[in-house]
């Protein structure tokens, strides 16, 4: 199983335990182990602290997938830099998902055909 760290835009984001968890359950069900800096608490600890645990647990991934707002976010935007330099695998949420859903209706074509 691939390894992946999930990153988009939190500060500032009222709805982004949604957001994330919703993400990860998707990377998970496609058999991804997703670490999530969303289930980090999300008071008790200063901005910078924050960026040092995501950072740990992003070095920790063999790949990184970022969630459409990443570019909104000057964490995520740094968290990208980081996974390049670090020779990650990176990949887009919602370009992954559309290939997903492409290759799963490809799929039942060709079952289809051959049904028939």
């Amino acid at each position: 199983m691939k390894t992946v760290y999930l990153a988009g835009k939190i500060t500032g984001d009222p709805q982004y335990k949604k957001k994330f968890f919703r993400a990860a359950h998707e990377l998970t069900a496609a058999g991804f182990v997703v670490l999530n800096p969303a289930m980090l608490p999300p008071s008790g600890f200063e901005y910078a602290a924050y960026i040092r645990m995501s950072a740990a647990m992003l070095d920790e991934c063999e790949a990184a997938c970022f969630l459409s707002d990443w570019k909104d976010s000057e964490g995520a935007v740094s968290e990208h830099r980081r996974a390049a330099a670090q020779g990650k695998e990176i990949f887009f949420f919602e370009e992954w998902r559309q290939k997903l859903k492409e290759a799963a209706a490809e799929a039942g074509q060709r079952g289809l055909q051959y049904a028939t």
